[in-house]
Formats: structure tokens, C-alpha cells, sequence
């Protein structure tokens, strides 16, 4: 090939040499313009392009997580409450849960009842851990309570059995008096109006509370007339006391004249102050009614 080049003529080749010259100088321009230019000036349209593509690519993420989302996340969406009539001691917990009712209060409520536990008015559905007292007052209006199937089937027994029984004759005589803090099931049920159901009921609230005071507590509990009372006295009793700047909640709330809310007071007032000292810091708080304190009193230690 290069030995065709010298058959040329020395103005051909002077020729071929010059086109050979200036086809390198543009091919080197070229190359020089796209590898060797300053960013600055680069055409701004790519810069343009490049951001639009990058904001294009996550919109398209964004569209396909939102798609993602809507078919695999079904957790169920909370509902609004539907406020009616219930009874706490029948209701189960889809009818807690639509009233509004968290499902931890929910499981205390039904743990509460497994136990034993019985709700006689709308006030002792309040002491149940975790509910609040907003919740409370806007339940209240709907609670609606049937004391008579709630009590223990203890009393349904006694009658169902009444039948099948012969009638004993080892009820106590008129004018008998047993002490009220030392009578066992046994003792009570040979009152006359008094069965199974009863005396365990008696024996079940005098464990809560600590103790009887006065033969007129008894009264607090359902089916208990006063035309009983004829049968028992209090003598010396000895009462369980309620270490007040030393018990916790649960402790506290369990008592039959406590509450959530009480117990909750005395709490913070510990927190807050300190112990407290007497009767007269817990009338400061409009937690406690005088009627509370005053049957509180003998119950309390403030050591």
C-alpha cells in the first residue's frame, strides 16, 4: 500500500499529505470537545434530563409501594364506638371491644369475671384497672346491671336442691347472737335466711374488707336485709388494716370502699409530697367524699 504512494506524483502526494493532516487535527478537536471540556460547560439540557429521569424513577417507586400498600396492608382499621345497653357481667368482649373499650381493659374486665368477680352497681365497674374516667362517665348512662342473675348460682343451686333435701332441723334457736368476725360458713348457714349462697357471700366481703365494724355492713351486701341483723354482734373486732403509704394500686383498689380513682390519688400524692400523714390530707382530695372517710377510717394505717 504505501509502496502505491511514491507512483504518485510529488503534487499528489503533497496533497494526500495535507488531507491526511487535517483529518487528524479534527478527529483530535472532536475528541478533545468531549473528554477534555469543563463541566461548566456542558450542555445544560443533560443535567436537565438526568434530574428528570432520577424524579421520574422515584415517582415510580413511590407508585408502586402506595400499590403494595393497599393490597397487603390489611390491618383492620379502628372502629367508632357504638355506645348501648350492656350488662359488664354477661357482655363478651366483642361487645367490650365495640363500645369503645381498649382490649387490655377488655382482658382485665373478663379476668376480673373468671375470678369470681361481680359488678353490683355501675360504680364498681369504674374500679376495673385501666379504665379511665372519661371512659367511665360516658359507659355509665348504659350500663344497666341484673344483680339478680349475677350473683353466684350458688343461691339457684340451694333452691334447685331444696326439693331433693329433707328439711334440717339444726337452724339456730331464736334470740341466738354469734359474733359477726368469727362465723364461718358453717355457723351462718343455720340462720334461719341464710343458705350456701349467702354465707359465702358474707364470709367472701368480710375478706375484702378487712373485717366487719359494725353489724350494719351487712347491708352493703345484696339479699342481706336488716331483719337479720338481730342475729349477730361485733365484739373487739380486729381489723386488717390498709397500709396506705405502703400498699400499691392493686392493693389499694381492692378494697371494697376504694377505688381505682382513690388509689390512683393516694399514688401521686405519695409521689408528689411524700407519705401522708392522716385523714385530714386525703379530704383534700375531691377523690375522697366524707362519706368515704368516713367509712375508711377504721380501715386505714398511716405508719
Amino acid at each position: 500500500m504505501w509502496k502505491d504512494f511514491f507512483y504518485y506524483s510529488k503534487s499528489e502526494r503533497r496533497a494526500i499529505i495535507v488531507l491526511l493532516a487535517v483529518a487528524l487535527v479534527l478527529s483530535t478537536v472532536l475528541v478533545g470537545r468531549k473528554y477534555l471540556m469543563p463541566a461548566h460547560v456542558l450542555p445544560v439540557l443533560t443535567e436537565d434530563e438526568e434530574i428528570r429521569s432520577f424524579l421520574s424513577h422515584l415517582s415510580m417507586k413511590d407508585s408502586l409501594y402506595r400499590e403494595k400498600s393497599v393490597f397487603h396492608d390489611i390491618r383492620p382499621l379502628p372502629q367508632a364506638a357504638v355506645l348501648r345497653p350492656f350488662d359488664p357481667n354477661k357482655a363478651d368482649s366483642s361487645t367490650f371491644r365495640s363500645l369503645g373499650l381498649p382490649s387490655f381493659v377488655v382482658r382485665n374486665i373478663l379476668r376480673y369475671r373468671e375470678k369470681g368477680g361481680i359488678f353490683h352497681t355501675p360504680e364498681s365497674f369504674a374500679r376495673i384497672y385501666g379504665l379511665s374516667e372519661a371512659s367511665f362517665s360516658k359507659l355509665k348512662p348504659y350500663i344497666v346491671i341484673d344483680v339478680q342473675s349475677s350473683v353466684s348460682t350458688s343461691l339457684k343451686e340451694e333452691r334447685d336442691t331444696a326439693d331433693f333435701v329433707p328439711v334440717r332441723s339444726d337452724k339456730y334457736a331464736e334470740g341466738t347472737v354469734i359474733d359477726l368476725n368469727l362465723a364461718d360458713t358453717a355457723s351462718l348457714k343455720r340462720i334461719p335466711g341464710i343458705g350456701r349462697g349467702l354465707a359465702g357471700m358474707i364470709v367472701n366481703y368480710r375478706k375484702r374488707l378487712g373485717g366487719f365494724y359494725a353489724v350494719t355492713q351487712l347491708q352493703e351486701i345484696p339479699y342481706l336485709d336488716a331483719e337479720l341483723n338481730h342475729w349477730f354482734v361485733v365484739k373487739n373486732p380486729q381489723l386488717e388494716k390498709l397500709r396506705v403509704n405502703r400498699a400499691g394500686l392493686d392493693e389499694l383498689r381492692s378494697h371494697p370502699y376504694m377505688d381505682f380513682y382513690k388509689a390512683r390519688a393516694i399514688l401521686e400524692y405519695r409521689r408528689k409530697r411524700g407519705n401522708i400523714k392522716g385523714l385530714s390530707q386525703l379530704s383534700m382530695m375531691e377523690e375522697f367524699a366524707e362519706k368515704d372517710l368516713e367509712r375508711l377510717l377504721p380501715y386505714l394505717s398511716f405508719d
